[in-house]
């Protein structure tokens, strides 16, 4: 009888870092043995160690956004939740938000959707009325 083991990916911890790359994520699961790839959405990691059958590490690329996806000879698996570079325009908020500053403020604002929390970040002075 043929059989296939699937891999499952269970967390991504941290589910954020650095816009530049080089953060080490850990992602769990089952069946990581024989992992070929870890893909950060469509950008390979920069690095990976399988440290058991359950837990991965990774090192983020730079520029990476997007679900964590864990590739073993014939088989793949995708978290469930998104890895994202904090403060990068690379994490959309679904549609139909939009993350954009209004006017050119002295300091650039962000907006983020993960594991169903919106997060905005914005600073300026009278945004409550009109001028």
């Amino acid at each position: 009888m043929w059989s296939r083991t699937w891999p499952y990916v269970t967390s991504v911890s941290p589910s954020s870092g650095s816009t530049a790359g080089g953060t080490s994520v850990t992602i769990a699961g089952t069946n990581f043995t024989g992992t070929t790839a870890v893909n950060f959405g469509s950008t390979p990691a920069t690095s990976f160690v399988v440290n058991s059958d359950s837990s991965i590490t990774a090192t983020s690329p730079a520029g990476s956004a997007g679900p964590v996806d864990v590739t073993i000879t014939t088989s793949s698996a995708t978290s469930a939740t998104s890895f994202a570079d904090q403060f990068s325009y690379l994490q959309p908020v679904p549609a139909p938000w939009v993350d954009t500053d209004v006017g050119a403020p002295a300091i650039s604002g962000s907006a983020s959707y993960a594991n169903g929390v919106y997060t905005v970040n914005g600073a300026g002075i009278d945004i409550y009325g009109a001028q």
